[in-house]
């Protein structure tokens, strides 16, 4: 068995936040609120992008040219396991993976919700992000090694009424980060970052999924008033910790939560 690569020994480019140039990255949700943008920046910045997301959601939101888009269900094993095969005719391993994936319905008292909405909630949330990750995790060491950021979200820390199956979810997410991220260190690196409430079509039901309860928006206008910044999250607000922990300026940090909610909770 060949030893774990050394990769204190990478040097760093302190003029760079993100990944080398010629990076792989694969991101899941690309075609959402926050892909779009990630996207674009990883793209503008020299990184080779792949996008799995779900069929019309391709469709109505197309990467830009030459990114690989993938349709995939991420919570269904067989697609996401056939995702990865397309996946693979073009590329043989990766460097980098950003899963995005979630969806929750509008608020609901716990005691009305039923066990089938819990269900796909934790689906396109949890289950999600452990099959992404599981089939990830091989192709980050065929490139020698790689780093992985799930989405989570501050509901998994501060939890408001009305979200129960979603921040529970998102808990799961972190601590499933966590589990990857001692399990594979050195050669694999594992963070979350935990968002604010962002303005994307996700406070409206998500871009992807349509929402049992109507579509209304799941926070309300005096939201951006608990927040010292003054305002909700935009898109453009989670590039930078995204890229940040996917470089080599990261490189000593796995399993961590990188909150990004401009002081609305300070855990």
């Amino acid at each position: 068995m060949s030893a774990s690569p050394d990769l204190s020994q990478r040097p760093i480019d302190y003029n760079r936040l993100g990944p080398a140039r010629g990076s792989r990255l694969l991101v899941v949700g690309g075609c959402g609120g926050i892909g779009r943008v990630l996207v674009e920046a990883a793209v503008a910045t020299g990184l080779k992008v792949a996008v799995f997301d779900l069929p019309h959601v391709i469709e109505q939101h197309k990467p830009p040219s030459g990114v690989l888009a993938i349709p995939v269900d991420a919570t269904d094993e067989g697609r996401v396991a056939t995702a990865y095969a397309a996946l693979d005719r073009d590329w043989n391993g990766l460097e980098g993976l950003v899963n995005l994936a979630g969806f929750t319905n509008a608020r609901v008292p716990m005691e009305q919700i039923g066990p089938e909405e819990f269900d796909t909630i934790h689906a396109a949330s949890l289950r999600s992000t452990y099959l992404i990750a599981r089939e990830a995790l091989p192709r980050l060491r065929a490139a020698g090694g790689g780093a992985i950021v799930h989405t989570a979200s501050g509901l998994a820390t501060r939890v408001l009424p009305g979200f129960a199956p979603y921040a529970a979810a998102k808990a799961g997410v972190i601590a499933l980060t966590k589990a990857i991220a001692v399990e594979n260190a050195p050669t694999i690196r594992a963070n979350t970052i935990a968002p604010t409430a962002t303005d994307t079509e996700f406070l409206r039901g998500g871009t992807g999924r349509a929402p049992t309860h109507g579509g209304e928006r799941h926070v309300d206008a005096n939201a951006a008033k608990l927040i010292p910044m003054g305002r909700i999250g935009l898109p453009e607000d989670m590039v930078g910790p995204i890229l940040f922990l996917l470089g080599g300026a990261s490189r000593f940090m796995t399993g961590q939560v990188l909150y990004i909610n401009g002081g609305g909770l300070t855990p």
